[in-house]
């Protein structure tokens, strides 16, 4: 097995990953990106994240996608784990630990004060791998989100 870095000619390979991604966890019908799309945005003139590749056998088995963020509490940069996937075929295998690995020694060599992701709660197969990678599973905290036509519908229009 092996892990690296994501480079321009790997956006379909990790596009159909995502989609598996996707299909996992019975969400397949709000992807809406494409690979061209994706590598724009990880390989253009300004990438908003970057990726790392699992392959084995020299065939992609996972990825991990990772954009960075800022605590103001710390007044240090973070990372964003973004998603973590192997494909079921390839899991217990320690790709998924070896991918989350590779996002923390990239994270603790740029200086960041702490690397966060969230975890669907019916996951316990990724809890446990999360837990066990010695990660806190944050109770008293809720994800928010608003889409782009929520934030053209609401907010500043309201005012």
């Amino acid at each position: 097995m092996m892990i690296r870095a994501a480079a321009p000619g790997d956006e379909h390979v990790l596009f159909e990953l995502i989609c598996s991604l996707a299909r996992f966890e019975k969400l397949d019908h709000t992807v809406t990106g494409s690979a061209a799309a994706l590598r724009a945005h990880l390989f253009g003139p300004r990438a908003a994240a970057e990726a790392l590749l699992a392959e084995e056998d020299g065939g992609a088995v996972g990825f991990a996608l990772f954009f960075p963020t800022y605590s103001t509490f710390l007044t240090k940069p973070g990372i964003w784990l973004e998603d973590l996937f192997v494909l079921e075929s390839h899991r217990r295998r320690g790709i998924g630990r070896a991918l989350l690995a590779e996002v923390r020694r990239i994270a603790e060599a740029r200086g960041a004060g702490r690397l966060e992701w969230s975890v669907l709660d019916w996951n316990q197969n990724a809890i446990a791998l999360y837990t066990r990678f010695g990660a806190q599973v944050l109770p008293e905290w809720r994800i928010c989100r608003l889409t782009f036509s929520g934030l053209s519908a609401g907010g500043a229009a309201e005012r």
